[in-house]
Order: structure tokens, then sequence, then C-alpha cells
């Protein structure tokens, strides 16, 4: 079994310590066992508190894994933690130990200055939280932090930007392990959506349908239902009711991209669906998400997903 250790340093954040718990929890195999172990792992020799967004330690974190478990783990996640701080040493040396061993290291919110105080982000692309992102790159210069996105995967060092980022990177990392389907069932179970790519940007305008006629949610749904039909952006715009300049800007503002570019990432979900799935041909997979020509398919399934369509069917197959 995969086991994810995270890592309660003093001062986690109590928000991110459960999202790793709750997300990969909600995995399982197609047996029907569970395809993570989820350790939260303390040090047993001081308590650890969690911090909500106030001054003060609500409550302290007890556990039966230490932080001895951190180096034989698969995966190890570091929460949140007080970005002006400076994390505990010997959980500096269990993070590198760890990643010297081939672990997956990945940090939710400011989790990534202790990454970086372990060496880990030098010389790599990273985000954090909007508001720490300077700190972040002024403190560690040899690395290079963009405060816009929600996530970014380094392969083996990931990093997210703050609280609910982290969602969307855990749902990343199912999706890299266990396929589209299973991160879509876990999305489900989270009442959140199955994928918000990790270039989507932080500062997401969310709108209540009920009382803003500007709400896209139905335009969203329809043109989920329609992923093998062309569509243009006038045909996006003449279902919105809005103009193509106003239905960009209300675009970005609900869901941090354009229209085409969420409408492309929505009918890569669905190829990788169908891959995983179904023993459909590639043609037949091409029409039924859009993309006309299997040509087409496999160059922005690549783009995005970074394996060709064949490639991707043959390791879920295996």
């Amino acid at each position: 079994m995969h086991v994810v250790a995270v890592l309660a340093l003093d001062g986690v954040s109590a928000f991110d310590l459960a999202i790793p718990c709750q997300v990969f929890a909600l995995v399982s195999d197609p047996d029907g066992s569970p395809a993570y172990e989820v350790r939260v792992c303390v040090d047993h020799d001081r308590a650890a508190t969690a911090a909500t967004a106030g001054p003060t330690a609500p409550f302290r974190v007890s556990s039966s894994y230490g932080w001895d478990e951190v180096p034989t783990a698969d995966t190890v996640i570091v929460p949140g933690i007080p970005a002006d701080g400076t994390p505990d040493p010997r959980a500096v040396r269990l993070l590198r130990k760890a990643a010297d061993g081939g672990a997956r290291i990945a940090s939710i919110c400011t989790g990534a200055f202790a990454l970086a105080h372990a060496g880990l982000l030098e010389g790599r692309r990273a985000t954090t939280h909007w508001r720490f992102a300077d700190a972040l790159a002024e403190r560690f210069p040899g690395t290079s932090v963009d405060p816009s996105v929600l996530y970014v995967d380094e392969g083996t060092v990931l990093t997210s930007a703050g609280i609910a980022a982290g969602l969307d990177l855990c749902l990343h990392m199912v999706r890299r392990d266990h396929g589209a389907a299973a991160a879509a069932a876990a999305a489900r179970m989270l009442v959140m959506p199955p994928q918000r790519t990790g270039g989507q940007a932080q500062f997401i305008e969310y709108r209540t349908p009920e009382t803003d006629s500007s709400d896209l949610g139905e335009t969203l749904q329809w043109m989920r239902g329609k992923l093998g039909e062309p569509l243009s952006l006038t045909d996006i715009a003449a279902h919105a009711m809005m103009s193509r300049r106003s239905l960009a800007r209300h675009f970005r503002a609900q869901t941090g991209t354009t229209p085409l570019r969420w409408l492309l990432a929505q009918r890569v979900q669905r190829a990788r669906e169908l891959l995983e799935t179904t023993g459909l041909p590639l043609t037949r997979i091409a029409q039924e998400t859009g993309f006309g020509s299997v040509e087409t398919l496999r160059h922005h399934f690549t783009r995005q997903v970074g394996t060709t369509p064949s490639a991707y069917r043959a390791a879920f197959r295996h």
C-alpha cells in the first residue's frame, strides 16, 4: 500500500493538516481496498500545536506515528507552518533523507518553506500562498517562485498555493497515481470540481447563481455536455447571453482561464476517463471529445498529460 506521511510541525495549519487525510482516504483500488495509508507523523518528544488563522493554537496534535516514519514513506506532505519561523532541524534532515530515498515530497501553502529549508526547492519552480510568495523568493533566491498558480508539479517535488489549493494538489497526485476516474470520484465526494489545473490563477471570483445573472454555472454544464461538438466563442457567448468580450471577462473571473482553454482541459479530462475505462479506438475517442482526429487528440493530450493517449491507456491496463 502507498504510504502517505503527513509531517505535522509546530504551528501546523489545522485545515492543511486535514486535507491529505481526507482526500487520500477516499481512494480505493479496484478490489475496494484502500489505495493509500495516511500517517500523521508528530514529534513524540514535543506535541505540535495546530493553528488556525488566528494567533492562538486551539489544540495539540497527537498521533501513534512519529517522525521516524517519514523516511520510509512513499509520499511526504508538509502542511502549512508559520512562514516567519525556522522548522526543526531534525524535520529538515528527515525531509532530505526521504527525498534521497526516492519519496515524493509535497507541500501545502507555507509548508513550502520547510521544503526550501531542506534544499528541495533549489533550482526548481515552486509556489505558496500569494501573501508569502515574496518572502519565499527573498529568503531562497535559488527558487523560482510563481505566486499566481494553484500548484506546481516538478516531478518528485510538488508545491501548492494557500489552503484550498491543497485539495487541488492532492487530487492531482491521485490523478497521477490512479487516473482521472479515481480523482473525479474523490472530487465528487468532496463536492468540488474534478480538476482545476495547476496553472489556474489563485485569484478566482466565486458567484452565487441565485443572486448574480453573470454566473456561468449553466453555461459550464452546457459546455461539458457538448464536448464532442465544435464550439466557438460565439456559440458559448450566445448560450451565456453575453458579448464575447463580456464572456471572456466573466469567464476569467469565475474559472481563472479563458473559455477555449477551459473547454480544452475538459476535453482532455474526458479523453483520460475514456482511455482508462473503455476499449474505444482512438478515432472514436477523438470524436467523442471534440478533437476530430487522432492527430489533434494526440497533440493536445501529450501537451497536457505528458504522454501519448496510447501510452496512457497501456499504463492503466498494465
